[in-house]
C-alpha cells in the first residue's frame, strides 16, 4: 500500500510537470523526449534489479505501453488546454475504474473494509475534480474529454502489467517504453506529428516528467506484485492530489469546496485499503 501511495504521488507530479511543459511545447514533443529520457532511467535501473523477462512479458508490457502512451499524449494535450484540477482526476477516475473492474473479473475479493476504502477513494477522486457550478469554456469541456480517452489509456497499462510475470523485473516496463519511444518516434520522423527538441526550461520540464513517470511506473510495478490490483490501482489512481495542490501552490488555482473535501476524503480512504 505505501509503494501504491508513494506511485500517487510521483504520478501527480510527473503530470504536473508534464502539463507545465505542454503549455510551452506542443503535447507530441513532450510525450516523445519524455518517454525517451524515462527509457534512459529504465535501462539503466535494470542492472541493479535482477529478472527475466519471457516474450509474453515483454508483449504485455510493449501492449501496455501503446495504451500508456496514447494516455499520456492526450493528458498532456489536456492539460495544455484545460485546468489541471479538472482534468487530472476525471483521468485519474477512468484509469481506476478499469483495473477496479478487471481485477474483480480475475476474481479478487478485497477485504469488506477495503472495499469501502476503495468507494471513499472513488468519491475522493470524484470531488476533487469538481471546479464549482461555473459554465465551463469549450476549450475545458475538450480537456476532459480528452482526459477520459487518457484514463482509459492508463487503466489498459496498469491492467497489462498485472498480468505480467513476479520474475521479469523491470523489463516489462523496458519494454513498454521501447514500444512508445518506436511508434511516436516513427511518427515525428515520418512528419505525421510535430516533436523537436523541447527548449530552454521546458527540456528540464519535459526530462523531469519522463524521469518520473518512469520511477512511478517502477513503484506500481512493484505495489502491484505485492497486493491486488483492484486496491492498488485505486491507490495508485489518487495521483490528482499532488497535481492539484501543486497547480493550487504555483499557478494559484483555486480550490472549489467539494475539491477540498475529496482531499480530505483521500487520507482515510487510503487507510482503509491498507487495513
Amino acid at each position: 500500500m505505501l509503494l501504491a501511495l508513494c506511485s500517487a504521488t510521483t504520478y501527480g507530479v510527473g503530470d504536473f510537470l508534464g502539463g507545465m511543459a505542454a503549455k510551452r511545447a506542443s503535447a507530441a514533443a513532450v510525450l516523445l523526449w519524455s518517454h525517451l529520457a524515462g527509457l534512459c532511467l529504465l535501462l539503466g535501473t535494470t542492472v541493479f534489479v535482477a529478472g527475466h523477462a519471457s516474450p509474453h512479458d515483454l508483449v504485455l508490457g510493449a501492449v501496455g505501453g501503446l495504451g500508456g502512451a496514447i494516455g499520456v499524449g492526450l493528458l498532456y494535450t489536456a492539460l495544455s488546454i484545460g485546468p489541471m484540477s479538472a482534468v487530472a482526476p476525471v483521468t485519474a477516475l477512468l484509469a481506476a475504474a478499469v483495473p477496479v473492474v478487471a481485477g474483480f473479473a480475475q476474481g479478487e475479493r478485497p477485504a469488506a473494509i477495503a472495499i469501502f476504502g476503495m468507494v471513499a477513494a472513488l468519491a475522493a477522486i470524484v470531488l476533487v475534480s469538481a471546479e464549482g457550478g461555473g459554465s465551463m469554456r469549450p476549450s475545458d469541456l475538450r480537456g476532459v474529454t480528452l482526459a477520459l480517452g487518457a484514463g482509459l489509456g492508463f487503466g489498459l497499462f496498469f491492467v497489462a502489467l498485472s498480468y505480467t510475470d513476479d520474475g521479469s523485473g523491470m523489463w516489462p516496463l523496458v519494454a513498454a517504453r521501447a514500444a512508445s519511444v518506436t511508434v511516436v518516434g516513427g511518427l515525428a520522423l515520418l512528419g505525421r506529428i510535430q516533436a523537436t527538441v523541447p527548449k530552454g526550461n521546458t527540456r528540464w520540464l519535459t526530462a523531469g516528467a519522463g524521469a518520473l513517470d518512469a520511477g512511478a511506473n517502477l513503484l506500481y510495478l512493484l505495489a502491484i506484485r505485492e497486493g491486488l490490483l483492484s486496491v492498488v490501482s485505486v491507490l495508485s489512481s489518487l495521483y490528482p492530489a499532488s497535481t492539484v495542490v501543486l497547480a493550487w501552490i504555483i499557478l494559484r488555482e483555486r480550490f472549489a469546496p467539494m475539491q477540498r473535501v475529496g482531499l480530505l476524503l483521500a487520507v482515510p480512504a487510503a487507510i482503509l485499503m491498507a487495513m
